[in-house]
């Protein structure tokens, strides 16, 4: 009888930690020229929560030599569409959380609206996006002066950015953002039409923090990682 209880309570103990195994994959979205090493602070952080490389996906997007020459427009779209497909398809849990950084943050938003994914979307985090453009592209089409700023960029009222305005991300959104972030406030002004561009339509919480455009991405991964959770 000893024995018998003994291999129950084991059972259940294995049942428990396939259980607590599960969870959400996770995309993470690099920001324009950057890379997935970018991550590397939020992947050690996932790491330590004990998620698995195979839980983690990490696309590869757009030119590293010529920032201005990406956009949000062909294969920049590619590997952003195709990691959020994937981890979809093999999530244990039905649903993926969502990370991303810079243009990253706009080049997520997009597939998910594009794929009608944002009922597989649990949380969607953006961190010093420019979800209403950068002042430094101007106001289109004026002042558009390349592909990162065009129809399909971020000057502010570009066809792109007001085609994604409103549409579902998921069932919890976050912005991490900085009134000193030196690209999304590069011009004196975090502000567009009175509202600080990194701030996302019906998100549940902003947070702010006295970080610029890239701290903001490796020095707030532990609280990346609290809002997935």
């Amino acid at each position: 009888m000893k024995h018998y209880l003994i291999t129950f309570g084991l059972l259940i103990l294995m049942c428990g930690t396939a259980s607590a195994a599960c969870k959400d994959n996770v995309v993470l979205v690099h920001g324009n020229a950057a890379s997935p090493a970018s991550w590397n602070n939020t992947l050690n952080e996932l790491y330590t929560r004990g998620y698995v490389n195979s839980q983690i996906f990490l696309p590869n997007w757009g030119s590293k030599s010529c920032a201005t020459c990406n956009n949000h427009n062909g294969s920049e779209e590619t590997p952003v569409r195709n990691a959020i497909v994937n981890a979809i398809n093999s999530s244990c849990t039905g649903k993926i959380d969502i990370i991303g950084h810079s243009m990253g943050v706009t080049l997520a938003a997009q597939q998910i609206d594009k794929l009608a994914a944002a009922s597989y979307v649990d949380t969607f985090v953006g961190v010093a996006g420019a979800l209403l453009g950068l002042r430094s592209c101007g106001i289109y089409p004026y002042n558009v002066w390349n592909s990162t700023c065009g129809s399909s960029g971020l000057s502010i009222s570009s066809p792109f950015l007001d085609g994604i305005y409103g549409v579902p991300l998921g069932d919890k959104v976050y912005s991490i953002k900085s009134f000193i972030d030196q690209v999304v406030c590069s011009t004196g002004s975090c502000y567009v039409y009175g509202i600080h561009s990194s701030r996302i339509w019906n998100e549940d919480a902003t947070y702010t923090y006295t970080l610029g455009h890239f701290g903001l991405q490796t020095d707030t991964a532990v609280d990346q990682v609290n809002l997935i959770q």
